[in-house]
């Protein structure tokens, strides 16, 4: 039988192991640990490569989506839209920043729902977050069209969608600010937790360089309340090496996810996610290959069974399901979601033969006839 881990994680090291280690040395022997040159190095390029006008270094995505939220002036006695298909994180962010977060439901594509951001709206309203999940970006004409209608702000959580792109601009660079993660899984994954928040407001930048690290300006001064949440140089270094060829990663995604539809996309029990190059708008990274699928929880079963490993995105319930967590809303086609939602191994460990395996072990279940290369 073969082992397909849903995630490798020693793949994120071993496979360039030596270069790895050099950058560690070099970091380490120049002593070179806390906002160095390194960091600042890998700000530019990264924000060069979506087309952002500064980047900001921060401890982690949700840091980030909070630094972010702060830095817009958004705070206590103020609402913030999100969709409740995503981590806690981002709902987190905004309620720590003292703001309501007020979750919606999600469209037929998983992504937040027009109609539903619409319906949330309140004189408190100030701000929609959509979560750029999986790898796709939202719809940003709909989105932009109604802050524009209801003088509203864009803040992006984008930890999941470092260079995907709607008609051609990428994720994070649509609002006032949008986040990104570097958790190990990630596309761009370091070697713990990290993350970096876009901006092209002069004024958002400056905040988020004070709240990042204490309040402090260039001088040391303190001047405002802040926090430390520093990208640590050593994997900023890190990363700005793996920015390198991080075109190859998402190129070798985007052949999966076009494998995936070969193989399966005539299994009339799974609804796969929007093939690559299927929308011209549309230029998705595949952080990570979400289905829909009926008798979910016996296809997992049964793939476990067969080595393969899956994942429920956050232990299968979206974020107003947490019920300590205080949300009375109902979001039935987010609901619906959660018990047809399932993610198959989606990372550039896979070769052809275990995507064709994990294929061949969900058409098995369903009856269908086994492929081949």
């Amino acid at each position: 039988m073969r082992n397909v881990p849903f995630f490798n994680y020693p793949h994120v090291f071993i496979s360039r192991e030596e270069e790895f280690i050099a950058i560690i040395r070099d970091v380490g022997r120049r002593g070179a640990f806390i906002m160095q040159k390194d960091l600042a190095d890998f700000e530019r390029h990264i924000a060069d490569y979506v087309g952002a006008k500064y980047a900001v270094g921060v401890a982690n995505a949700t840091d980030g989506l909070h630094l972010a939220v702060r830095a817009a002036g958004i705070g206590p006695g103020d609402e913030v839209i999100f969709a409740s298909h995503t981590m806690v994180a981002t709902a987190a962010a905004i309620y720590f920043a003292g703001a309501t977060p007020v979750p919606v439901d999600c469209g037929p594509d998983h992504l937040i729902d027009p109609e539903s951001i619409e319906a949330a709206i309140t004189p408190r309203t100030r701000a929609i977050m959509p979560t750029q999940l999986n790898g796709r970006t939202a719809n940003m004409d709909f989105l932009q069209a109604i802050a524009d209608e209801h003088g509203l702000i864009i803040i992006e959580d984008a930890a999941q969608a470092l260079g995907s792109k709607f008609k051609g601009q990428c994720a994070g660079t649509f609002g006032v600010a949008g986040a990104i993660s570097f958790y190990p899984a990630k596309t761009l994954g370091c070697f713990g937790d990290g993350g970096i928040v876009f901006t092209n407001d002069d004024e958002v930048y400056e905040k988020l360089m004070l709240l990042r690290d204490h309040g402090r300006d260039a001088s040391g001064d303190v001047v405002m309340w802040g926090l430390n949440s520093r990208l640590d140089n050593l994997q900023a270094a890190i990363l700005d090496y793996k920015l390198t060829y991080y075109d190859k990663e998402i190129a070798r995604r985007r052949q999966i996810a076009g494998m995936y539809q070969q193989y399966l996309g005539d299994v009339a029990e799974l609804v796969l996610p929007p093939a690559p190059d299927s929308d011209p708008d549309h230029y998705d990274i595949f952080q990570n290959y979400e289905i829909e699928a009926e008798r979910r929880d016996e296809l997992r079963a049964y793939l476990k069974e067969h080595g393969v490993g899956t994942l429920i995105q956050w232990g299968g319930k979206a974020v107003h399901q947490f019920e300590k967590l205080g949300f009375d809303v109902q979001l039935p086609n987010t609901e619906r979601l959660f018990q047809r939602c399932l993610m198959l191994p989606m990372n550039t460990s896979l070769s052809d033969e275990d995507v064709l395996y994990v294929s061949n072990t969900v058409r098995k279940f369903y009856g269908y006839p086994q492929v081949s290369l």
